[in-house]
């Protein structure tokens, strides 16, 4: 065992697994924006057994998952948006996960480009620290937006009309 899959081990046991565990349990308040940290610590720990292994491979994997994830994420928000809107998540707690992120992957990303040195490799883990951390963000506006408007408020129903 090296120091990139002693990393990769220690963020899915101390990252993955409770984020994991905040999906499976809980409200969808809670359900929705664990998914989306779910997702970036399990494409980070792709890029550190990737480096650990020696499997560029992996990176693959990562680069997959950092485009699906937050589409994951945006699609539970629409299903979700009802449940979102009469039982929102805190502003603080969206701060605070984004900002988790985001160290995240930095913490991540920049001493595998160090470690890889310049070229094509480094800049997939750029591209995919870019996707992260754009991910992310957009994620976590849709979860704001859903909260604050709800998934048919305001309107009515397509093909209904109020003059009956």
């Amino acid at each position: 065992m090296n120091g990139w899959t002693a990393a990769g081990t220690a963020l899915l046991l101390c990252g993955f697994a409770p984020a994991a565990c905040g999906v499976a349990t809980g409200r969808a308040r809670r359900r929705v924006p664990a998914q989306n940290v779910a997702t970036t610590f399990l494409s980070l720990v792709f890029l550190l057994l990737s480096q650990g292994f020696a499997r560029p491979a992996y990176v693959d994997t990562a680069l997959m998952l950092s485009v699906l994830g937050p589409a994951g994420t945006l699609l539970f928000v629409r299903l979700l948006a009802d449940q979102l809107a009469d039982h929102p998540p805190g502003q603080r707690w969206l701060r605070v996960l984004t900002a988790v992120n985001y160290v995240a992957v930095a913490a991540v990303v920049l001493p595998l480009c160090v470690a890889t040195g310049p070229g094509r490799a480094m800049v997939k883990l750029l591209v995919i620290g870019v996707l992260l951390a754009l991910g992310c963000r957009v994620a976590t506006r849709a979860v704001q937006a859903a909260a604050a408007m709800g998934h048919g408020r305001g309107a009515p129903a397509e093909g209904m009309s109020d003059d009956r």
